[in-house]
């Protein structure tokens, strides 16, 4: 007996021995596993699917020959980390990430980010085309239904040109264009009633949204930034004396003209955004402006400006007399030759 006793004693030993170096080399194995860089050459993009499982995402990982352990993985999300965290997207992976960074990451959420750019003095169509030509902008506005957006973001009744704030948007996989056009709009919101808040006393503006026309308009006339509240104080001087704003953006926006080139006839042709022939604002804006346009909409430089012609570079002659004006043209626009002046100036 006392030699059984002494067997069973050493075999027990033996599997106690076995079992502590398994375990050691196990935890070991473990440790070295979380800190050891996954099997990546090049950055690749990987996707966790909403709704995943960490078991789903470790086995998709190990198929995809990233994780040498999946359970290991699983184990350290499950007992070390918040596996309930990870959240869906694409990733980037890079090379020299190890698992314990992996899900890190995925429990950060820091996705892969697309854009798009919207530019200053876009119009309204122009957004949408670029937001229906996006490949990863999930589509799901009918494009017959351009009017019924702002009645989806809330604004119902409302011509939706300008109201999307210019500027570059970093977004997800999967986000769709209402999504989109929902942030571009919350952000013109916001800035525009900041701009409002902070405006001069006495304008000729009765609401936000004739700042934003005007806006639109300092927008498209400006060439250089310096003098966008030159260019509205000449608007803003217009609207206080009740004369014409006799500014071409508008009538190139109210008959369509796609080419920008502008004829006596347009001039001539009465419509609600012809501003030779109608004084005060057209009906809505004609672009999108950026925040620079609306403040300075609202904070015009202290001058009485009538007028202004361009240079030929970008930048404008103002001046506050028919009799400078004429000058300007002359001299900036005809070459010096005064006999081809019209009977009748434009601005």
């Amino acid at each position: 007996m006392t030699g059984g006793r002494c067997v069973v004693k050493w075999l027990l030993l033996v599997v106690v021995s076995l079992a502590v170096g398994a375990a050691s080399y196990l935890a070991v194995d473990y440790t070295r596993f979380l800190d050891r860089p996954v099997a990546l050459e090049d950055a690749q993009i990987y996707e966790v699917p909403a709704g995943a499982s960490v078991r789903r995402v470790a086995r998709e990982l190990s198929e995809a020959g990233l994780l040498e352990h999946p359970l290991y993985w699983e184990f350290y999300a499950r007992v070390e980390a918040d596996s309930t965290n990870i959240r869906a997207g694409e990733y980037r992976l890079d090379p020299g990430l190890t698992p314990r960074s992996l899900l890190a990451l995925f429990v950060s959420g820091r996705t892969v980010q697309y854009s798009l750019t919207i530019p200053e003095g876009w119009t309204f169509a122009q957004l949408m085309a670029a937001v229906r030509g996006h490949p990863h902008l999930v589509q799901t506005l009918d494009p017959e239904e351009d009017r019924e957006i702002m009645a989806r973001l809330g604004r119902p009744g409302e011509h939706p040109e300008g109201w999307f704030y210019p500027d570059t948007y970093l977004f997800p996989r999967n986000t769709t264009d209402l999504q989109f056009l929902e942030r571009a709009h919350r952000r013109m919101v916001g800035v525009l009633d900041a701009a409002w808040a902070d405006r001069q006393p006495d304008l000729p503006l009765e609401t936000p949204y004739e700042a934003l026309i005007l806006a639109s308009i300092v927008e498209k006339e400006t060439g250089v930034p310096e003098e966008r509240d030159l260019v509205a104080a000449v608007f803003t001087t217009r609207l206080k004396r009740g004369m014409r704003l006799q500014t071409d953006p508008t009538v190139i926006y109210g008959a369509q003209i796609t080419d920008g080139r502008l004829r006596s006839r347009d001039l001539r042709t009465d419509g609600p955004y012809n501003t030779y022939t109608r004084t005060g604002l057209p009906p809505t804006p004609i672009a999108l402006p950026g925040g620079d346009a609306i403040r300075a909409a609202l904070n015009p430089a202290d001058t009485e400006v009538l007028f202004f012609v361009s240079r030929g570079d970008g930048s404008h002659q103002f001046s506050t007399t028919y009799r400078e004006h004429r000058e300007a043209v002359i001299r900036y626009q005809l070459g010096g030759d005064a006999s081809r002046y019209p009977g009748s100036a434009r601005r």
